[in-house]
């Protein structure tokens, strides 16, 4: 099927794009010029949080049995997207973008957008973009393309001169001010730039200028990755989830994520690192760097098992399953998210931030309710001997 909106520059932690990358097939792949259909998997993680998890200051909630758009309803959904954009080009996070509003959530909306809670999280703005520049790509309507350009703008004001972007923009004063790796914010911002650098033709429609403007952005993005690879016990590692975009050191950022060596985040910045053709040799070092961690970080003999257990309600949601860490010979190779900084040991943390280093310390809220562990890893180990016959070269 064709898609109105390609899978190609963001994902939903990787595993939405799991089938794409063991097919040896990069982010940026081709697509057709003919977009009939809205890749709906691009907007599922706002959708969820939309449908599954109340927070109380959202301008308009779910009515019960909403009612959606189709998936070819080109330009139902790209009005809907043009609605929840702010006045500053950016969009806030977690709303269903197929979601048919009522009059009054409308409105509700029109009254709001000069309230500006943009932000990268979730895949909000650079997934918008391009949904918007393929819909263009087909209908031609101006204000589809103009609020594409909006939102590129967006993001060139958002970057900071180092060449990193914040979770959120404007500026909070909390950790969401730090450079942010997390849920690939920042790799997503990359893989938009990466597709229009590479000339991809859905965005035919930007101008000389606002191009140079967003090469030269992409360029200091690349600057800021590299300067930020993990080198803390004598040679380069992987990459922190957040930053402090003052010193680019690793930085907290909710209170269970310390600052790490993370596995998840930072398959995707390799991902895109290995898109690059004709890398320069600081290109070339981290991603081959970053491979002898993934081989030297992986755990084997080990599975993750969920297992039924009584429902518990917390005040931020309810579980009603558990994690155990069980010893199995025919497990595949799997990575924790988090290691520590100095020890490389696999870490673990509670929402007290108090680290602990086994799940079975994990208070079960956190222990069922976030992701400890990936197989991410993986995708890079298995598409890494065609990119080092091409590019590597031993270390």
């Amino acid at each position: 099927m064709v898609t109105a909106c390609k899978k190609s520059i963001f994902r939903k932690t990787i595993l939405l794009f799991a089938a794409t990358l063991l097919s040896g097939l990069t982010f940026a792949q081709n697509i057709n010029k003919t977009f009939t259909t809205i890749d709906t998997e691009i907007f599922q993680d706002a959708s969820h949080h939309w449908y599954d998890l109340y927070e109380k200051d959202r301008v308009i909630q779910p009515k019960p049995n909403q009612p959606r758009y189709k998936a070819t309803e080109l330009t139902e959904v790209a009005d809907n997207i043009l609605r929840y954009q702010k006045d500053n080009g950016g969009w806030p996070k977690n709303y269903d973008m197929l979601a048919i509003l009522t009059p009054d959530q409308k409105d509700s909306l029109v009254k709001v957008k000069s309230v500006l809670n943009t932000t990268f999280d979730n895949r909000t703005t650079y997934s918008h973009i391009a949904c918007l520049a393929n819909v263009y790509s087909v209908t031609k309507v101006e204000k589809y393309k103009q609020a594409a350009l909006k939102g590129l703008d967006f993001i060139l004001a958002a970057q900071y001169a180092n060449g990193g972007w914040p979770q959120y923009f404007p500026l909070e004063k909390d950790y969401s001010r730090c450079i942010t790796y997390n849920d690939d914010a920042f790799a997503g911002i990359m893989w938009l730039l990466k597709d229009i650098m590479d000339g991809k033709p859905e965005y035919d429609f930007i101008d000389a200028k606002r191009r140079g403007l967003l090469k030269k952005s992409f360029d200091n993005g690349l600057k800021c990755i590299l300067a930020t690879q993990i080198n803390d016990a004598g040679k380069p590692t992987v990459w922190c989830q957040q930053y402090d975009e003052v010193t680019l050191q690793p930085a907290w950022a909710r209170k269970f994520e310390p600052p790490s060596i993370c596995n998840g985040e930072s398959v995707g910045i390799v991902s895109l690192l290995m898109s690059i053709d004709k890398p320069t040799k600081p290109i070339i070092d981290a991603v081959q760097y970053a491979v002898q961690w993934f081989k030297e970080s992986k755990i084997s003999g080990t599975r993750v098992k969920t297992i039924p257990a009584p429902d518990l309600v917390t005040p931020y949601k309810i579980s009603k399953s558990d994690r155990i860490v069980v010893q199995d010979s025919t497990a595949p190779p799997i990575w924790t998210r988090y290691y520590e900084l100095k020890t490389h040991r696999p870490l673990f943390c509670n929402r007290d931030s108090k680290v602990v280093y086994s799940l079975a310390e994990v208070l079960r809220e956190r222990r069922d309710g976030y992701t400890w562990y990936t197989y991410e890893p993986q995708k890079i180990l298995d598409r890494y001997p065609a990119w080092k016959k091409k590019w590597g070269y031993r270390l």
